[in-house]
């Protein structure tokens, strides 16, 4: 189903709101994470910086409920249609990851902030 080997062991997953169609995140997968995304349906990423599985909202409470998996064309990506539960999908405490705009050489943030990162990991 999902060509793994292709892309080194790591596929790119974009998490996309199932309601509204508006793009959360974008993280990596293994095959573990894949098939316990695929077996849960919650979402579980490869955090390549803690070098394991990170099955989302394990911190912060913010799961994503996988409503829809769908595999692009060269089977080395997945979109993942989810209900965001929590409120925020990005760690900064924005509901999306995608919360500045570039405009001319200005980065404006554009996103509210859904809770404080500091109080939910004390960073």
């Amino acid at each position: 189903m999902l060509n793994f080997d292709k892309v080194g062991g790591l596929i790119s997953a974009i998490a996309q709101d199932a309601d509204t169609g508006e793009v959360l995140m974008i993280a990596w997968m293994n095959r573990e994470a894949f098939d316990e995304t695929v077996r849960t349906n919650r979402a579980v990423y490869f955090s390549r910086s803690r070098n394991k599985l990170w099955r989302k909202g394990e911190e912060s409470g913010n799961v994503q409920e996988v409503k829809g998996i769908f595999i692009d064309c060269d089977a080395d990506a997945v979109l993942l249609k989810v209900k965001q539960i929590g409120g925020a999908a990005c760690h900064e405490g924005y509901k999306s990851c995608f919360f500045r705009e570039l405009t001319g050489d200005d980065l404006k943030v554009i996103g509210e902030r859904v809770f404080d990162p500091k109080a939910v990991y004390g960073k």
